[in-house]
């Protein structure tokens, strides 16, 4: 069941060089993303208290510079994702599709945090690739990945539900839609729930990597699977990358 998961070596410099690159990647797309959110809201942000004064809702900056800037955010991060393996740009591309989807998300549904998990957790997928495991032809890596990706998933419907609340009054008056509206009288229920997943699905993605080293090491190829949990670390700093 292990072996495939062993083959590709990662150092130490490796795992920390990575991690510095999701790390930077993150923080490069989080900013991209919003200011896709701040474009696609600049008429509803001035209805709500805590968004009115951002830069695009007061006026201060206008559409055409902020789609300016976005476009120098996605050369950067563009740039980050031509630092990976070849692969990682096929399984980076399609988060773009979310990131461009969860403020349209908030107009047609009571659940735009189930998108933007979706958005924010998508470095989960990439992780292993950056360190050379190919999911697509790894049953074991593809199965921890997808549980770190639900795991991290509901953990952004937990502090976003939570996050949501501060805006309901407002999200009222601007017709704006969120998980904290549809669930206002049971949200305690909803986030023990979504934490109970989130810890679940942690739990087993992490057995399932202990499972193939364990593997492993009783078949005595434990020299080939030095770093191989760096995908882990590289996927959970990376799981907020947009």
């Amino acid at each position: 069941m292990a072996a495939p998961l062993a083959v590709p070596m990662a150092s130490l410099y490796d795992i920390v060089s990575t991690t510095g690159l999701f790390l930077a990647g993150s923080l490069i797309m989080r900013g991209a993303g919003c200011t896709i959110n701040d474009l696609w809201d600049r008429n509803l942000d001035p209805h709500v208290e805590r968004t009115k004064f951002r830069p695009i809702a007061r006026g201060a900056i206008s559409p055409t510079k902020a789609i300016v800037y976005l476009g120098f955010q996605l050369f950067a991060g563009l740039g980050i994702l031509l630092s990976f393996p070849a692969s990682c740009f096929f399984y980076a591309t399609p988060s773009l599709i979310f990131v461009v989807l969860y403020p349209l998300a908030k107009r047609v549904t009571n659940y735009p945090q189930a998108v933007l998990g979706l958005t924010f957790t998508w470095g989960a997928w990439m992780g292993f690739s950056a360190l050379g495991i190919d999911l697509l032809s790894n049953t074991d890596a593809l199965a921890s990945a997808a549980l770190l990706y639900g795991s991290c998933w509901a953990w952004t419907m937990n502090y976003d539900m939570i996050y949501a609340h501060m805006d309901i009054k407002d999200d009222v008056k601007a017709g704006i839609k969120s998980i904290a509206l549809a669930h206002e009288h049971n949200t305690k229920a909803v986030l023990s729930g979504l934490t109970f997943m989130q810890d679940l699905s942690l739990q087993w993605s992490v057995v399932v990597v202990l499972h193939c080293l364990w593997a492993q090491s009783s078949a005595g190829s434990i020299s080939k699977i030095p770093g191989i949990a760096g995908g882990g670390l590289g996927t959970a700093l990376g799981s907020q990358e947009v």
